[in-house]
């Protein structure tokens, strides 16, 4: 089944074409990653889907109906968005956050509820945020910002949850803390997960299926273990490249060789030992 779907989609910057009637579904329940090299169009398809671009022609369909036509505050139920580096106001506390995540509930009739309570502490508590919950976004780490941020996505309650590039700016650890994060979300609530990744290694570990974006058209679309080759990454990226498998997950792995030379690696020499 379709979570979201771009139909005959063209997108546009004033004359800049970006998109020409690009067609892309997303399967319900499944984590979707974009990868591409730098502006061949990832973000601007994710906004254009979380509709915040509006699309010359063509449209997205959010459960049947064009996305376009739907109220603010349905498709804000639905749907959340966690943007590329987003910025939190000075002295707001990681509560205070996530406590805008309920904002489509609200309204001069329904003010906070006792199910506005519950989803903001399951939000804090699964992303592992309770104990700091008073504490200023400001203050926190960058692992901790970006699970803060995810709380708030989070207690929006929405079944797709959308995410430009959530590693970026993180060391390794906390980009593992945080895909692991989403990945049992995935598994646990069956949320449907798309995100924008720079890291094809970790794409094809998280991901159910890859979108592979190059010169403002998909290049290629499908699981990993279909589409990411040595072939497609020159295609793509400019780069060669060779494939193995992860020796961990089994997914593929992209070694790069780098631009205009191959790397050589010399042989173990065995060492000259003198025993006495």
């Amino acid at each position: 089944m379709a979570a979201l779907e771009a139909k005959n989609l063209t997108l546009s910057y004033g004359n800049q074409y970006i998109f020409q009637e690009l067609n892309l579904t997303v399967q319900k329940g499944k984590i979707t990653v974009f990868i591409g090299g730098n502006g061949c169009g990832k973000s601007t398809l994710l906004r254009s889907m979380a509709r915040l671009l509006k699309p010359q022609t063509g449209a997205v369909i959010l459960d049947g109906h064009n996305i376009a036509s739907l109220p603010t505050k349905q498709v804000a139920k639905q749907m959340s968005l966690l943007p590329q580096g987003p910025n939190a106001p000075e002295g707001l506390t990681v509560l205070q956050l996530v406590k805008q995540g309920r904002y489509p509930y609200q309204s001069w009739l329904q003010q906070w509820s006792r199910e506005d309570e519950r989803m903001v502490r399951e939000a804090l508590e699964v992303t592992g945020m309770s104990d700091l919950a008073e504490r200023t976004v400001d203050s926190l780490s960058g692992g901790q910002r970006q699970r803060a941020w995810i709380a708030m996505t989070l207690a929006q309650g929405t079944d797709i949850i959308l995410l430009d590039e959530p590693t970026t700016y993180l060391d390794l650890t906390h980009q593992i803390e945080v895909l692991d994060l989403l990945y049992q979300l995935n598994i646990t609530e069956q949320r449907t997960i798309i995100m924008v990744l720079h890291d094809i290694n970790l794409a094809c570990r998280y991901a159910h299926n890859i979108v592979a974006i190059q010169n403002q058209r998909i290049f290629a679309e499908g699981a990993p273990e279909q589409i990411v080759t040595a072939d497609m990454i020159e295609a793509v990226f400019a780069m060669k490249c060779k494939i193995i498998p992860d020796p961990i997950f089994g997914t593929p792995m992209c070694i790069p060789y780098g631009k205009g030379r191959t790397v050589e690696i010399p042989e173990p020499q065995p060492a000259n030992l003198v025993f006495s």
